[in-house]
Formats: structure tokens, sequence, C-alpha cells
């Protein structure tokens, strides 16, 4: 390969990366080409790249960036991702199922390196789309239950309200016979003695 094929397949690598939140850097040996095609139709459809490069071009291009990885050994694919519990999400379970291959190397994310253990934590959090799902689901409750306690609330002040008296020859309210007599204002009359 020539020299200036290596400075456009480094400048192209670090374009990739300018945008990404994470790298992860894999190690592919024992997937044939089918499981690879696989692989990286699946990385496709949820918008990440996966990139087969030689580790001293991957190396050039990470360090050009302005961000700092160790050594790496091996053959060395790299997953490019602008959405790094996706990426990660994709890579675990495609491992799962293919004997964990492509195994993580390690990598970067937002800046910080990481090593395989901290990608499958990733990949156990919710995507930012399911958080937002859960947030909404929260709060769609919390404020029902808000509506439930206000409705609530109005029947017991509707039914507490006193009926209004339709005809003056209703029945005394059962308020007024258990409040005992006023005392009267009038002077009494003498008795007559017998």
């Amino acid at each position: 390969m020539k020299r200036s094929d290596k400075e456009e397949l480094v400048r192209g690598l670090k374009k990739k990366m300018e945008g990404a939140d994470a790298l992860y850097y894999t190690d592919f040996t024992g997937l044939n080409v089918k499981r690879m095609t696989e692989l990286r139709r699946n990385f496709r459809k949820a918008g990440v790249e996966y990139v087969v490069i030689k580790n001293s071009l991957a190396l050039r291009a990470v360090n050009e960036s302005g961000l700092v990885v160790p050594k790496l050994k091996g053959p060395t694919g790299v997953v490019i991702a602008k959405d790094a519990i996706v990426a990660a999400k994709l890579l675990t379970e495609f491992a799962k199922k293919n004997e964990e291959r492509p195994s993580v190397k390690g990598g970067l994310y937002e800046g910080a390196s990481i090593d395989g253990a901290l990608v499958k934590k990733l990949a156990l959090m919710p995507t930012r789309d399911e958080a937002l799902g859960q947030f909404l689901g929260y709060l769609n409750s919390v404020l029902s239950s808000f509506a439930g306690v206000l409705e609530a609330r109005k029947v017991q002040l509707e039914s507490s309200e006193p009926a209004p008296a339709t005809t003056e020859s209703a029945a005394p309210s059962t308020e007024a016979a258990a409040e005992p007599a006023a005392p009267s204002t009038e002077p009494i009359p003498p008795q007559a003695s017998a």
C-alpha cells in the first residue's frame, strides 16, 4: 500500500471519529466472512460504522484526533458510534450468539479509555429512546395520578355542599334540631299565687 493511500485512510478514519461518541476495538479472529458480513450489516442498520484497519493506522488516526490509546495487538476492527450504548448492545448481542466473537479489546467512550467489561456494562443500559420512553411513562403516570386526585376532590366538594331548600314547609334540618334553643330575651311574667 502506498504512503498516500495510507494517509488517505487515516484522514478518512479521523473524519469518521470526529462526530463519534465512542470507539470500540475488537478482535475479530475466528469470524468467517458470512459472520463478518452479518455483523457489519447489523451495525449499518443502526448507523454504526465498523472498520477493519491496520493497528498502526488506527493508532495514528486516533492520536491525530487528540485522543490517547494503548498499543493494539492482533487483528483489529474499530467500531465507530455516535450512540455508544446502541453500539455496545449490538456488539455484545452478536458476541453472545457467536462464541464471544468478536472480543472487545477496549475503546474510548467520551474521550476516556475503557475496557471490555465497561462495554458490556454500557450494553446493559437503556438506549436514549428507551430512556426517554421510560421517562415519559413515569411522567404520564404521575400526571394521571394527579388528575385522579383532583377529580376525587372535586366529587368530594360537590357532595358536601348543602342542597338548596325548594319549599318553606320542608322538614327542619338535622343541624337545627341538634342545636340547643337560644335563651329568650323577653321578661318572664309573674306567677299567680294560690
